[in-house]
């Protein structure tokens, strides 16, 4: 599911790897981390939201859950991105927790939009501003945003100058009772950044206060 540069997964293989291991992993895992990770399986998402399990990276915690994500409109996909749920039951220092949110979103841009020299600040407040909108408390986040752009050359000339916008970044969420944060919450957050970043309007009266990026040239076809 890639809206730039060919899909997050590598295929059906790696899908069914990904359900076996989540289902392993949920049956050796602490009671916070099965209780994060299910409220991220039965998290309700806007309908353009197209999100399934993925292999998750094995050496970041001792316990870890990933999904990927596309923005998809009228059979387009227009952004995606992978989420991953880092836990450690010992803490981490650098976390200030025991749980971590790990993000990559990206999506294309005109290359216009994409010389404004503000526009790396405007996306990095995208993602606090999600998180901030749906009154999720959390902290010590870090992260990059990444702008490129690619001209076409020789037998290439014809394709029409590309650039794309990237946010890598990572933040603790906050635990409730038993330890266990609002994962749904701050994975509805989440996809509130995939969609702004799509240039999709806000889903409803809730989300007024969303500015998203205008409609970008030509959608990549799925």
């Amino acid at each position: 599911m890639a809206a730039a540069q060919g899909r997050l997964s590598d295929g059906a293989g790696e899908m069914d790897d990904a359900k076996e291991g989540d289902r392993d992993a949920r049956e050796t895992a602490p009671p916070p981390f099965r209780a994060a990770v299910d409220a991220l399986r039965a998290a309700r998402l806007r309908p353009e939201i197209e999100i399934d399990p993925t292999r998750p990276p094995q050496r970041l915690a001792p316990y870890a859950y990933a999904l990927e994500a596309a923005v998809v409109a009228d059979d387009e996909d227009l952004a995606d991105g992978r989420l991953i749920l880092l836990h450690d039951p010992a803490g981490h220092d650098a976390w200030q927790g025991s749980f971590r949110l790990v993000t990559l979103v990206r999506a294309e841009l005109e290359p216009e939009m994409a010389a404004d020299p503000l526009l790396p600040d405007v996306s990095w407040s995208w993602l606090t501003g999600a998180l901030q909108a749906r009154g999720l408390s959390y902290g010590e986040p870090s992260g990059t945003v990444t702008r490129a752009s690619s001209h076409y050359f020789g037998g290439l000339s014809e394709r029409p100058a590309a650039s794309q916008i990237e946010i890598r970044a990572s933040w603790t969420p906050r635990e409730g009772l038993g330890g266990v944060p609002d994962t749904a919450a701050h994975l509805a957050a989440w996809c509130d950044l995939l969609c702004q970043i799509a240039g999709l309007p806000p889903a409803g009266p809730g989300d007024g206060s969303v500015v998203t990026l205008p409609q970008r040239r030509g959608p990549q076809s799925r």
